[in-house]
């Protein structure tokens, strides 16, 4: 019995120690290359690849990459698509949700599976179809044409609707009494109820479109309508000759807008995703 005792007690000592240190493996392994580009611009280009601490510290690299390419122009273009995609997305996915979680109607669950196929969709797929579209309706190289395909977002249905059918129906029967109508209750009663939904799903539609690339690549043809990444694309293009410790600095502004909120606001972060019960 003691032996025993003692094996099962050695196994729950070293098995959570082997976990944690795969997952700090697993982290170093995924933050490696940010940390190699925070390493990378603010060395000389010479030294970019030399792990010298001593020699080959400059901060130059930020100047010359921010004069190199209309950079404000990009994140003004950037916040503007983001910014249309949540709004639109905020308003169309939280009148859907409110229909399929509170009316009852002919077809409204095949009607919501039919939705939930978007979820098994990649965007990618519907590019060719998304960009015909945008094309007769005259929207090419405009953040409009770039942020309408994303406004109606599977996800950001589902997991509203699941918030909204946490809502006691005794809520809404009450607010029906006082005199509001069905959007009346809607504003008063659900939305201010699931506002740690809304803030988790803005997260995840911020972190997603700023970081998107493919769509506005296809879409955008100007600096007008260009956005952080693919004018990053463009500055980073082989036939530019640009620098790695360039690159790197110039990666570290596109990266710092959504750096900085995050860490203004990590614990508002931590408790949205945890109230909404993101996994």
């Amino acid at each position: 019995m003691d032996t025993v005792s003692t094996t099962s007690s050695r196994r729950s000592i070293s098995l959570p120690s082997l976990d944690s240190l795969g997952a700090h493996v697993l982290a170093l392994l995924w933050i490696a290359p940010l940390l190699y580009a925070c390493w990378a611009a603010f060395r000389h280009p010479s030294d970019a690849l030399s792990f010298d601490w001593t020699v080959g510290w400059t901060f130059a690299n930020f100047s010359a990459a921010w004069e190199r390419a209309p950079w404000l122009r990009y994140i003004a273009n950037t916040t503007l698509l983001v910014a249309t995609i949540l709004i639109g997305q905020f308003v169309l996915c939280t009148l859907a949700a409110y229909a399929f979680a509170r009316f009852r109607f002919w077809g409204s669950q095949v009607l919501f599976m039919v939705l939930l196929l978007q979820l098994f969709i990649l965007p990618e797929v519907l590019i060719v179809e998304n960009y015909r579209v945008v094309a007769l309706l005259g929207w090419t190289d405009t953040v409009w044409g770039m942020g309408v395909p994303y406004m109606a977002s599977a996800f950001g249905v589902f997991l509203l609707r699941q918030a909204f059918k946490q809502v006691p129906r005794e809520l809404d029967d009450a607010a029906r009494l006082e005199g509001c109508s069905r959007l009346g209750v809607l504003w008063r009663v659900y939305v201010p109820l699931v506002k740690p939904v809304y803030l988790a799903y803005a997260l995840v539609s911020v972190s997603t479109h700023w970081n998107n690339f493919l769509w506005p690549l296809v879409i955008s043809s100007s600096d007008q309508t260009r956005p952080l990444t693919v004018g990053l694309s463009l500055f980073g293009a082989p036939e530019s000759g640009v620098s790695i410790s360039l690159i790197s600095a110039a990666t570290l502004m596109t990266i710092l807008p959504l750096l900085l909120g995050f860490l203004l606001f990590q614990k508002q972060f931590m408790q949205a995703f945890l109230r909404a019960g993101l996994r």
